[in-house]
């Protein structure tokens, strides 16, 4: 922040901008555009503005660079012009982040969502909205559920057909997708078509994707719940099964933007599962195996948790530069010296540390921390049925000690 005096009235204001220019903007956008020194934005975005007595400044790229020129001009009157809502993906909430809501003066118009939903006819609160702008085609595979409403902000011309390829592949064909192009303007377009007959060519840049989801016998869902089925996961054997996955997780008790620690990672199922449960989650996974650690993130795009950080190291030591976690998981290596040691001394007061043994010598190590900082122990056992010749009888997994513990 700039040392300069506290400004008494605001000094930043952020101006939605739609398709019809200035023309759409109320009279107090109008009036804080006119009234500013600079304004900055997008070349698309200050040509829709004009004419422009104001210096404009191009956003760079990337668009960040221009904050601390922005920070640096406090106290006087500067414009940033956004496309639609500058709070719902844009650049408004990622200002206000280094500006105070008391210095910033906003004028949003309708959002692309609201765009979209106006010309479909769909309730805005029933849709999922969602972002491929700069982000991982992938992020989308978790809200892929049959009968869901999509709305999905384009990263360009090509998404569309990515995004249909994406649901072919994974057995959607059949859902419905609408591509809205250049809405409240001159040269809006609405175009329809399915996953499956997908041939929609020269697509506006500005385009979002309106998508209701229909799901055929092979549509491959990523279920809601925890315990994923282990076909999920590609593995060599080193994976946590679904049923003891779906109480590590509940002894876990994620909560919303919390960090997790997956040590000895194996294939990624716990910390995956865990991005999963809401889009603000983060993970970690440790894996010292090479060929793990990328198959944890073949497993991470599958299931659309591509932000998953994996680092590849052995622990402790590859636990030493790592953000503090709110939760940890010890699925590998619990046995090695210094690793629950690191990973608790690491943990945030209250935060929550599961770790499972299925070894003699890894349920020694949880036994001796058990005697010495207390929390819970229990053992898990699973029986599966299978053939007994032409029969069937129960197979027992290995027995599973976990031990959980709140950090004081």
């Amino acid at each position: 922040m700039s040392d300069r005096p506290e400004p008494d009235t605001p000094w930043l204001s952020i101006v939605g901008i739609g398709e019809d220019g200035r023309a759409g903007l109320s009279e107090a956008a109008r009036a804080a555009l006119d009234g500013a020194a600079v304004v900055y934005g997008g070349r698309r975005h200050l040509a829709l503005a004009a004419p422009l007595s104001a210096e404009t400044r191009p956003w760079p790229s990337p668009i960040h660079a221009a904050y601390p020129d922005i920070l640096a001009r406090r106290g006087q009157q500067t414009c940033l012009l956004a496309t639609g809502d500058p709070f719902h993906y844009g650049i408004g909430a990622e200002i206000a982040a280094h500006v105070r809501a008391d210095e910033i003066r906003a004028f949003p118009q309708p959002s692309a969502f609201s765009l979209a939903c106006a010309r479909l006819g769909w309730p805005l609160a029933d849709c999922a909205c969602l972002t491929l702008h700069g982000r991982a085609l992938s992020r989308i595979v978790p809200h892929v559920q049959p009968g869901a409403r999509l709305l999905v902000l384009s990263w360009d011309g090509a998404t569309p057909a990515a995004v249909a390829a994406l649901l072919r592949e994974r057995g959607f064909g059949r859902s419905r997708l609408t591509v809205c192009e250049a809405m409240a303007g001159p040269r809006q377009r609405l175009r329809t078509v399915s996953a499956e007959d997908f041939d929609l060519t020269e697509i506006d840049p500005l385009n979002t994707i309106a998508i209701a989801v229909e799901g055929g016998p092979e549509a491959r869902t990523v279920a809601l719940s925890t315990g994923l089925d282990d076909a999920w996961f590609e593995n060599d054997g080193q994976l946590t099964k679904a049923e003891i996955r779906a109480v590590t997780l509940s002894a876990l008790r994620p909560r919303r933007g919390q960090l997790l620690w997956d040590v000895g990672a194996g294939a990624g199922s716990v910390g995956i599962e865990w991005m999963l449960r809401h889009p603000a989650m983060r993970a970690v996974a440790i894996e010292a195996n090479l060929a793990r650690a990328a198959r944890i993130a073949r497993n991470a795009q599958t299931l659309g948790v591509p932000d998953l950080a994996i680092v590849e190291g052995t622990a402790p030591d590859a636990l030493v530069a790592l953000p503090q976690p709110d939760a940890v998981f010890v699925g590998g290596g619990v046995s090695e010296p210094g690793v629950l040691t690191a990973a608790l001394a690491a943990l945030r007061p209250g935060g929550r540390c599961v770790a499972n043994a299925v070894t003699l010598q890894g349920e020694a190590a949880l036994l001796a921390v058990f005697a010495e900082r207390g929390g819970s122990l229990r053992r898990l056992s699973i029986a599966r049925a299978d053939t007994v010749g032409g029969l069937h009888g129960w197979r027992s997994a290995m027995p599973v000690t976990q031990w959980a513990w709140t950090k004081p």
